[in-house]
């Protein structure tokens, strides 16, 4: 007798798959709807953050400067001590260029360069903002600028930017500081936008300091990143007399879906502001606009600079000091290039040293030093206490742990409302009808629209039995669920719902994946909500909600099990955590599978594991992921938990993970103790 070779014993066992693909539930090529949205959101949110006239203006700005501090996590701390350490000192011709370190925040300290020129002075000041360029502090481009300075007579302070130059995780190699790194400051509740004015307010205290500076003539310039970051430190602090900056102003209208850093996010900042009132607060001081034609950035391009020119030129007027307001576009790209620095020069003459007509100077010629020269330490010899964003993020977060930890009485109804507003939810959104398209291979084809005009596909499968429901959520959308287990949820005779969260899968915006190019997925959308007050995480909820709402009003579920995938096991909790009483005695369980068990930062490797959905700002601020299984009426169980850089969660650290959960499941009166499964 032949033996039979069975092949393909993998497969699903139901023939609903085909090519190995759920059913799709659009079946035409659908226009870019979230790309469309967010236009939408944010083009009403320009109009609606303009500044008529100028009492609306002096009403407005009284507060907004309090909001940017609020929302940036910006530290203001004149009296904490400098401690200037100088290693290093160039003589050169007619000035000099010392290394340096100084205290920006308690026990953190800032490497940059000072370039002074000789003589007693006192000389005018320029704090010098550098971008996105190899180097930082000391590239090219931004030697030049303190070159030119110090022979022109000013002295100039160039930090290297919080995460970038000599203060990247290791020291002298250089990355990116933004991503997923740069907005892992947000989970403590900072912002890198926020540590790199708290920075750069101390450069001001530093030249404020120095018994050869006329701290009563204090400039600042930058370019591009550090063309957005002296627009901020301008508008916070009064000391700064006359400011430039270049190739970097625009509307923050258009930074949604743009490929702008994360250094350049103020969360929330587009339901309180736009660029043009956050460069009033400049006004009456000078300020000259600095643009590029060929910029190939289009948020800094010169037509979304006059977009904001315009209503702030009208402060100006309204406070008398037109003359103090000035633009100039150049024929170049992105950058900044010598007839740029001799605009800033010529600019700064007349401002700060009351000389000329504020044309253009010709610049004198200087020579760029070996980078190596300027290093404040020599490579792999930086001290501790020059903290990088894993360390500032370690020892923030373990601070605001054991702050958790010490909590008394756990009032439920404020940490969900807290909870709540800090997702961003919007929880006014119902279901506003239901579209059926025709079943395939066994799978009902939906589409739920919002009330706020979403549309989010479903595929659902009746349970066989009774009324018990699996709704299956996956944040790289539903093609990444496995269709082995979903073949084994159909011979439970389960009930099945699949759906695609905002961003994902049938609902993933073309446009916003092509910008984030090489960089995490959801660079771009994350970014753009969090701008817009919301959070990924917040839309997945309110996705969730939906979809609960669909079960309940349309199905008659009874049970219902949410097994989530990665990111999306935390929307998931939190939506139990907000709605866990409301959906009471119906979601009975919470199934994740590689999500996180806790917010707090545990290394920088792997800091890519999950995509920029996960950002939450302030969350540990508010708590933690035990925090969140302690307000959750569902049993929680965490299969293959994870830290925040992929690390699954190893036997010797779980005794100490579970205690903690149990802890705070007690504090709630949380019958269901959260499982872990490996």
């Amino acid at each position: 007798m032949g033996k039979i070779l069975i092949i393909g014993m993998m497969l699903p066992l139901f023939g609903w798959t085909q090519n190995n693909r759920l059913p799709s539930v659009f079946k035409d090529e659908q226009p870019d709807l979230l790309a469309l949205r967010l236009r939408i959101n944010v083009a009403e949110a320009f109009q609606f953050l303009q500044i008529d006239d100028n009492s609306s203006w002096q009403k407005y700005s009284k507060d907004i400067k309090q909001k940017i501090i609020l929302n940036a996590g910006i530290v203001v701390d004149h009296q904490l001590p400098l401690e200037l350490l100088e290693t290093g000192r160039q003589q050169l011709d007619g000035y000099t260029v010392r290394n340096i370190r100084f205290q920006t925040r308690q026990g953190t300290y800032a490497t940059a360069s000072l370039y002074v020129p000789d003589g007693a002075g006192k000389f005018p000041a320029i704090i010098t903002t550098h971008g996105h360029w190899d180097g930082g502090r000391r590239s090219e481009v931004f030697q030049a600028v303190g070159h030119s300075l110090a022979k022109n007579g000013y002295v100039c302070l160039i930090m290297d930017a919080w995460g970038a130059g000599e203060r990247t995780t290791e020291h002298e190699i250089h990355e990116y500081h933004g991503a997923n790194l740069g907005a892992s400051l947000m989970n403590i509740g900072e912002s890198l936008l926020g540590m790199q004015v708290t920075d750069n307010i101390r450069g001001v205290d530093l030249l404020s300091s120095l018994s050869y500076v006329d701290k009563n003539n204090i400039g600042a310039t930058g370019a591009s990143g550090g063309g957005n970051q002296v627009m901020w430190l301008a508008a916070l602090d009064e000391r700064i007399k006359a400011v430039v900056p270049v190739v970097s102003v625009g509307t923050f209208q258009s930074y949604i879906l743009n490929s702008n850093c994360v250094c350049e996010l103020l969360p929330n900042g587009l339901t309180f502001t736009e660029e043009a009132a956050v460069l009033g607060l400049i006004a009456p001081r000078a300020l000259k606009i600095m643009s590029a034609f060929k910029d190939a950035n289009l948020a800094f391009n010169p037509t979304q600079m006059f977009r904001s020119y315009h209503p702030l030129s009208k402060i100006y007027a309204n406070l008398n000091a037109k003359d103090k307001l000035s633009y100039q576009i150049f024929d170049t790209g992105h950058g900044y290039w010598p007839e740029m620095r001799e605009a800033m020069l010529g600019w700064f003459d007349l401002q700060l040293k009351g000389k000329g007509h504020g044309f253009s100077k010709e610049e004198i010629d200087f020579e760029v030093l070996p980078i190596e020269s300027l290093a404040t330490y020599p490579k792999g010899e930086r001290e501790a206490k020059v903290l990088t964003t894993a360390d500032f993020n370690h020892k923030r977060g373990d601070e605001l742990h054991e702050a958790m930890m010490a909590i008394h009485g756990l009032k439920k109804k404020d940490k969900r409302d807290n909870l709540a507003n800090m997702i961003g939810l919007n929880d006014s959104v119902k279901i506003d009808h239901i579209y059926n398209y025709e079943a395939e291979k066994g799978w009902d084809r939906l589409a739920i629209k919002s009330s706020s005009g979403e549309l989010i596909p479903v595929l659902h499968r009746s349970p066989k039995a009774n009324n018990e429901y699996v709704v299956l959520i996956h944040s790289a959308g539903k093609d990444s669920l496995s269709y082995n287990h979903i073949d084994s949820l159909i011979g439970q005779g389960k009930g099945i719902i699949i759906a695609e969260l905002w961003g994902t899968g049938e609902r993933t915006s073309v446009e916003a994946v092509k910008i984030d190019g090489s960089l995490p997925p959801f660079h771009t959308l994350s970014r753009s909500a969090i701008w817009l007050g919301t959070t990924v995480i917040g839309e997945w909820v309110g996705d969730i909600q939906l979809l609960n709402e669909l079960l309940f009003s349309k199905f008659n579920a009874s049970d219902i099990i949410i097994e989530a995938y990665k990111e999306a096991g935390v929307a998931a909790i939190v939506h139990d955590a907000i709605y866990g009483e409301q959906n009471k005695d119906r979601v009975k369980k919470i199934i994740t599978y590689d999500s996180p068990y806790s917010y707090l930062f545990d290394t920088r490797e792997g800091i890519d594991f999950y995509n920029m959905s996960i950002h939450i700002p302030g969350f540990l601020k508010w708590g933690d992921i035990s925090l969140l299984s302690a307000l959750a009426n569902a049993q929680i169980t965490f299969v293959n938990a994870r830290s925040m850089s992929g690390i699954k969660l190893k036997e010797e650290k779980l005794r100490v993970v579970k205690s903690e959960f149990d802890f705070l499941e007690k504090k709630a009166k949380k019958k269901q103790r959260t499982i872990f499964e490996r």
